[in-house]
């Protein structure tokens, strides 16, 4: 099979695309014929050195999935034979998903939602699994909280905006000012312009921040909170503020989740969630992906299509 690999740990020219053996499924596992991939920032930031990721013998990225299933192994009853399924195989163990074919535990899966095509699909996992176990999981978002999403534009903070949303929450984001438009259609009811305004002069009273950025917006994301607050962290552990003064504070890992992806699914079929896809490229082109993705400017998701 076709596969994109990583030859050495660099920028986006290290990676290369190889003939590799095709898996086969183990006990549990299914083989999923890769449609589409979606491409993430944990794709380029491991790209460039390894991180924490246990990686194989030879790395292979990726792990955003929509396809189509190819063979079940021994035990598994959810699928069939070609069902159209979506998921984050393995994360953070080695998935491999910019290839052609990838197996996984069957739960790792879950039925693609039939309002999407499998570029779309491929455009959720990661990043709608992200939000939803930081507002839902973690923050237990619900009606009438008011909730404050950085960088609600990204891959991440648009469907935050649509989840917590369909939640009932008072959602409020933080973009440039030529994405708020944009944002007011998905659900925001309030749009704030970092360029031009500190968010903490213009907001107050936050049940839950989601912080997709780090560093000093970390810090001064504690000072909207009210008491009792959450502030929800997902650039790393060592984010999280040292004293969160009287608010709670998490660094959230997504994890691979099957009830997850058929609660983003049942928001999918009711019209209250969609991806937005920025760029589509094949997956020859990978590297062009990880090139677009690193300058920090798309609006949504970047999709390889596979063959």
């Amino acid at each position: 099979m076709r596969a994109v690999v990583i030859s050495k740990w660099g920028g986006p020219e290290v990676l290369v695309e190889t003939e590799a053996e095709r898996p086969e499924p183990g006990m549990g596992e299914i083989l999923v014929r890769v449609r589409a991939a979606g491409v993430n920032p944990v794709d380029w930031k491991t790209r460039e050195s390894g991180a924490l990721i246990p990686w194989g013998p030879v790395p292979a990225v990726g792990w955003d999935v929509s396809g189509t299933v190819e063979a079940v192994g021994p035990g598994v009853t959810l699928y069939r034979v070609g069902d159209e399924v979506y998921g984050m195989p393995r994360f953070p163990q080695q998935a491999g998903a910019y290839a052609e074919y990838v197996t996984a535990p069957a739960r790792h899966f879950a039925p693609k939602p039939a309002a999407l095509d499998h570029v779309q699909a491929a455009a959720l996992p990661l990043a709608a699994l992200t939000a939803w176990q930081a507002l839902v999981d973690t923050a237990g978002v619900g009606a009438g909280q008011r909730v404050l999403v950085h960088a609600a534009a990204g891959g991440v903070g648009h469907l935050a905006v649509q989840i917590a949303k369909a939640r009932g929450a008072y959602v409020i984001g933080t973009a440039s000012a030529g994405k708020h438009a944009l944002l007011r259609e998905l659900g925001a009811d309030e749009v704030i312009d970092y360029r031009t305004t500190d968010f903490e002069d213009a907001v107050a009273d936050v049940d839950v921040v989601i912080d997709a950025i780090g560093g000093d917006y970390t810090r001064r994301s504690l000072k909207v909170l009210k008491a009792g607050g959450h502030l929800v962290t997902l650039p790393g552990p060592d984010s999280l503020p040292e004293d969160p003064q009287g608010v709670h504070a998490s660094w959230v890992l997504v994890e691979p989740d099957l009830g997850g992806l058929r609660e983003i699914a049942a928001l999918v079929e009711q019209g209250l969630l969609k991806p937005l896809v920025d760029t589509v490229l094949p997956l020859e082109q990978a590297a062009k992906a990880h090139e677009i993705g690193e300058q920090g400017r798309t609006t949504g998701k970047i999709v390889l299509t596979v063959a």
